[in-house]
């Protein structure tokens, strides 16, 4: 484990703390200029390999706390939260204030909707 010296180890069980995103189906087009003006703005929000890897960290879990994320990244904690911040802005993940932390987890109707429209390329 890359556990930062101070640091209290990581739970065994991920904190389940984001509400389930509703399976509403996403009716709008994944064509014309405002779709690709989304896409864009959703592809510059993962356009790093530590946001992808965040993605696919928060897509495994049920829901995530900031300092697990940097033990698994094994970046600054300022890095990680420049990227968190970032990949929330687009939309693609909330955070969620629990107690002291920020448990983070993805957003699944931005993550459906970044794969319809780059399906639709």
């Amino acid at each position: 484990m890359n556990r930062k010296p101070g640091r209290p180890p990581k739970s065994s069980a991920p904190a389940v703390c984001c509400p389930p995103s509703s399976g509403e189906t996403d009716l709008r087009p994944i064509e014309g200029d405002e779709a690709d003006a989304e896409l864009a703005a959703l592809a510059k929000a993962i356009a790093h390999p530590a946001r992808i890897k965040i993605m696919r960290l928060l897509s495994r879990r049920d829901g995530c706390i900031c300092g697990d994320i940097v033990d698994d990244l094994d970046l600054a904690q300022s890095t990680v939260s420049q990227h968190l911040k970032m990949l929330k802005d687009a939309g693609l993940i909330r955070g969620e204030i629990n107690g002291p932390r920020v448990c983070y987890c993805i957003e699944p109707r931005v993550l459906r909707r970044l794969r319809a429209l780059v399906g639709g390329i």
